[in-house]
């Protein structure tokens, strides 16, 4: 999502670092960029005058002037005010009398009932027990939509035909607690845009059952609508919370930068792609460090903390420390890689110099090259596989033959291979010490 924004901002640190001292002149030539950056990715321009205001009052002050590095120092500020601009985070209310109930609102087509099942895994993860409420009976199939997801997730749904969505909800509610569940979470119904009978029947809803949190559910490709929206909804109706959906497409971002800023509504989740997993607590100091192209090494950590078979990795992790690394183990890291979802999102993760260097491939290659390694690895026998040392030209012709593929993309797997063993190796002579130059 803030891709342009990103390479722009990053281009202006670069001309900052070519400076050994900062003028008042080189700050505010910085900032004018910063701020055609902001505007041009859909920031609204009340956020970008006070966002640009802090970090001039800080980067023209003795906070910098008395900098070792002052270049580095204004990118410390400029990390700090965007932070700040992103507002703290907040979780879901949990605390009272069970079940908790939590509502989600939106306008039509914002991902409600998808972020709904994703919410209901997140919480079902943590140790809750979760029910959905299907209370959007105008949309065309959206009670079976919300009904097969729940099934994705093993989360029962409750719904019954007839009913008006205040009654459905109330009934959802009695469902839940005589059944021991501890969270309720309600699927509302939409509109396309915002009406009174839309409101209405949201505060009917309200009334009848006190939710803990209201969750209003934005798309945050409708660009600087996405705060309308909020603000109406807001008028209206208590709300808690923001959902910002679509957070993985291919839009300027500046409703994500805004939002909490405009409204005084926080964010607390993030939609990053259509997979039932792809769902994130919102984190203000990691959206911050990814906008600047500083990578997000902490939800690295996590994603694939979800996805690896631990036991595996630390294995793997010992076997390669130990130099005995083989083309199986290689196999089974790409096949983990894969697993931990699309690779333009591992990438916007990545850090430092290493995050560079993984933008000058393209994801959709990357994903390619991942299937062809694994394709030739499959190819091989056991043998091969377990000491590639035997693979002679006429084994590796017929290696190219059995995965469809030419000799020239043996070679490079090999190649590859050959590069992560030898970092392996360097890695267990220095105990760890050459990882500041790969993530600097």
């Amino acid at each position: 999502m803030f891709e342009s924004l990103t390479d722009r901002l990053n281009q202006v640190f670069t001309q900052l670092r070519r400076h050994g001292k900062l003028s008042e002149a080189d700050v505010d030539a910085a900032l004018r960029e910063v701020r055609l950056a902001l505007l041009d990715a859909d920031v609204h321009y009340s956020v970008v005058k006070k966002f640009t205001g802090g970090i001039r009052e800080r980067a023209v002050g003795a906070e910098v002037s008395r900098a070792l590095n002052p270049a580095q120092q204004v990118i410390k500020i400029v990390h700090e005010e965007l932070i700040s601009t992103l507002g703290e985070p907040e979780r879901l209310n949990l605390t009272g009398e069970k079940p908790r109930v939590i509502l989600l609102v939106g306008l039509q087509g914002s991902g409600k009932t998808t972020a709904a099942t994703k919410l209901a895994r997140v919480l079902r993860s943590q140790g809750e027990r979760v029910m959905l409420a299907a209370a959007d009976p105008y949309r065309p199939a959206a009670v079976q939509q919300l009904v097969t997801l729940g099934e994705k997730v093993d989360v029962p749904v409750f719904n019954e035909a007839g009913l008006k969505p205040p009654v459905l909800v109330q009934k959802a509610y009695e469902q839940a607690r005589k059944g021991g569940f501890s969270v309720l979470i309600a699927d509302t119904a939409g509109r396309s845009q915002l009406d009174n009978t839309l409101m209405d029947e949201l505060k009917a809803i309200t009334q009848k059952v006190k939710p803990a949190d209201t969750l209003l559910v934005v798309d945050s490709m409708v660009g600087q609508e996405a705060l309308h929206i909020a603000e109406g909804f807001r008028d209206a109706i208590s709300l808690t919370g923001l959902i910002l959906t679509k957070m993985d497409g291919d839009t300027r971002g500046g409703a994500a930068i805004s939002i909490r800023s405009v409204t005084g509504v926080p964010i607390k989740f993030l939609g990053v792609g259509e997979g039932i997993d792809a769902l994130e607590m919102y984190d203000p100091r990691r959206l911050a460090s990814r906008i600047l192209g500083m990578g997000d090494i902490i939800g690295l950590i996590e994603k694939a903390e979800e996805t690896f078979d631990i036991k595996e990795s630390q294995k793997q992790a010992e076997k390669m420390m130990s130099g005995k690394f083989s083309l199986e183990d290689f196999a089974s890291q790409m096949k983990q890689i894969r697993k931990m979802g699309p690779i333009s999102q591992i990438f916007d993760m990545l850090p430092g110099t290493l995050g560079k260097a993984a933008q000058q491939v393209s994801p959709q290659d990357a994903e390619k090259q991942l299937k062809l390694t694994e394709a030739i690895i499959s190819s091989m026998t056991r043998e091969e596989r377990r000491d590639p040392d035997v693979l002679n030209a006429s084994r590796r012709r017929r290696i190219a033959r059995g995965s469809g593929v030419e000799v020239q993309d043996v070679n490079r797997v090999m190649k590859n291979f050959r590069e992560a063993q030898k970092l392996m190796k360097t890695l267990q002579k220095t105990g760890g010490r050459g990882l500041p130059k790969i993530f600097g």
